[in-house]
């Protein structure tokens, strides 16, 4: 899997006590790779990342944008290669505080790049930014890697900015970083992912989840907006292949990756809505339109053809089976207080297999 490039290896996640970056830690330990996490502590309780319990996992809760503590965590853990996935990641919360958005998910992210540069050991970074980096005109058509960057909310035009930094990072500092020939980036766009160990405030499966459990009806605010929906391990295998080629000094590959679903997985809200009640039906819930809701964007998809031809990644599973199997892992979290992310791992890791991904060779 991932030709053993993980085994044994150091590898910082920043950003691990997140929803995404506790389920990179999980399949990075699972590679044998010797994973250090570097962020701040959950805000949520429960939270994934205490509730996989990941003992072989070093953990230093600390804020990105203290740049000193970063750079002596990279000097003293000296990490191959590090997946910068820390940020302030909602979009709701980015208009109440745009300073802090801004300031972490940008010059948090400046902290890394400059550690990095500062280390001797750092080869590789895959830089986790989002689908919402696009200047969206609506557009049915899927955004490319070279469309232009843009964005109407905060917390869109952050990461829009940290795409450029890593931009002029990649080409005015990081080959003249390293002796051996520089020092590889790459950026990774994804967005709307679900899966079990998410309680993030002002997200549509995490609302639900709160719902069931509080014995209340959910209200749907967007119906009718229709998102990219992927299981949180569908863009994780691209990470993680992406991190594998810069790790194999591919400096093609030192550059921004969409990774989405098929056209199939562009579903509206409302549908999810309805699936994933299929899978718990303890889920009332009711589907109208919010007014005065902010401003979000009812249609975004990725073209994620460069990914597919480049690096043979493809979408695993369908929309269905992400959101069936994401109900069930709260359903059982609830009733009966089973972890089940390592099991959703192994049958991820079986469809890769049936689907011979290559990956897993």
């Amino acid at each position: 899997m991932f030709h053993e490039q993980y085994l044994g290896r150091k590898v910082l996640v920043t950003g691990h006590t997140g929803f995404k970056g506790s389920w990179l830690a999980l399949w990075l330990s699972r590679l044998g790779a010797k994973v250090v996490g570097y962020a701040r502590s959950p805000e949520t309780s429960p939270n994934h990342w205490e509730l996989l319990k990941l003992n072989s996992c070093q953990s230093i809760l600390a804020d990105l944008r203290d740049q000193n503590k970063l750079a002596k965590a990279i000097s003293d853990h000296q990490p191959e290669i590090v997946f910068h996935l820390a940020a302030q990641p909602l979009v709701r919360r980015s208009y109440r505080e745009p300073h802090e958005t801004f300031s972490t998910n940008v010059m948090g992210t400046l902290n890394v790049f400059e550690a990095a540069i500062a280390s001797r050991s750092v080869r590789a970074i895959v830089c986790v930014t989002s689908d919402k980096v696009y200047e969206n005109q609506e557009s049915p058509d899927g955004y490319q890697e070279s469309d232009r960057l843009g964005g109407a909310d905060p917390y869109s035009a952050s990461k829009a900015c940290t795409e450029i930094l890593a931009s002029c990072y990649s080409r005015s500092f990081f080959q003249k970083s390293k002796v051996d020939g520089g020092l590889l980036l790459a950026t990774v766009r994804a967005g709307n992912v679900i899966g079990g160990g998410d309680w993030s405030e002002d997200r549509l499966i995490p609302d639900a989840v709160r719902a069931v459990v509080s014995k209340e009806k959910l209200g749907i605010r967007n119906p009718e907006s229709v998102r990219p929906w992927q299981h949180v391990l569908e863009p994780l295998s691209g990470y993680l292949a992406v991190g594998q080629k810069l790790l194999e000094g591919d400096s093609r590959s030192a550059r921004a990756w969409n990774f989405g679903p098929e056209l199939e997985g562009m579903v509206r809200v409302d549908d999810v809505i309805r699936c994933f009640q299929e899978s718990w039906p303890d889920l009332q819930a009711d589907i109208s339109p919010e007014l005065g809701a902010p401003k979000e964007t009812k249609l975004l998809r990725l073209d994620s053809s460069l990914a597919a031809r480049e690096l043979n990644w493809k979408p695993l599973w369908d929309w269905q089976t992400a959101v069936s199997r994401t109900a069930q892992w709260y359903e059982a979290l609830h009733k009966t207080k089973k972890v089940n992310s390592a099991v959703d791992l192994d049958h991820f890791l079986e469809a890769a297999n049936r689907a011979n991904a290559m990956w897993v060779k």
